[in-house]
């Protein structure tokens, strides 16, 4: 029988992605009073690999991931993510009586060996961690680079988002 050990260390970062740069600097205030300081932020890039969110937030959609000063239990996720998923309805707005999200609040966390997502949905290589909320490992870390898995989104997979988490993976 093995034994039971101390999970590792965890770093939080947020992905925001918006329209607004006016809701995109509420979001992270409220971010910020929630987990702390912001120790490293990625470059605002184009939200291009998709059409999946235009229906709901529009066209010419811009990304940034957060990281924070403070590791996290990863055993948290669960309860980071439903406090994302709530900031979501509060910055959203109705138009023909449908609620319309004006920023997408995506919760992970980074470790030495691996990026973990936070989601609402159900998939076959997802883990459920409570509140509705299920866990994925989207990136491995290996032979000194992070490397994707099938279900790696996009995104993850672009230069600038690496670049982030092998700076937050330093702070481990």
């Amino acid at each position: 029988m093995g034994s039971i050990a101390e999970h590792e260390k965890a770093m939080l970062f947020i992905g925001l992605m918006y329209r607004e740069k006016e809701v995109f600097e509420l979001a992270i205030q409220d971010i910020v009073d929630r987990f702390g300081e912001i120790i490293l932020r990625s470059p605002i890039f184009d939200f291009n690999f998709t059409d999946y969110y235009t229906p709901e937030m529009g066209a010419g959609l811009k990304k940034s991931f957060l990281a924070f000063e403070t590791p996290v239990d990863p055993g948290n996720l669960a309860e980071i993510k439903v406090f994302t998923n709530n900031l979501e309805t509060r910055h959203s707005s109705k138009a023909n009586g449908k609620k319309q999200r004006k920023i997408n609040i995506d919760p992970g966390y980074t470790t030495q060996s691996k990026v973990v997502l936070a989601s609402t949905k159900n998939r076959s290589q997802r883990i459920y961690m409570g509140e509705g909320i299920y866990a994925e490992v989207t990136l491995q870390y290996k032979r000194g680079k992070w490397e994707p898995l099938p279900w790696t989104y996009p995104d993850f997979k672009t230069p600038i988002t690496l670049d982030f988490l092998t700076l937050i993976r330093g702070f481990l």
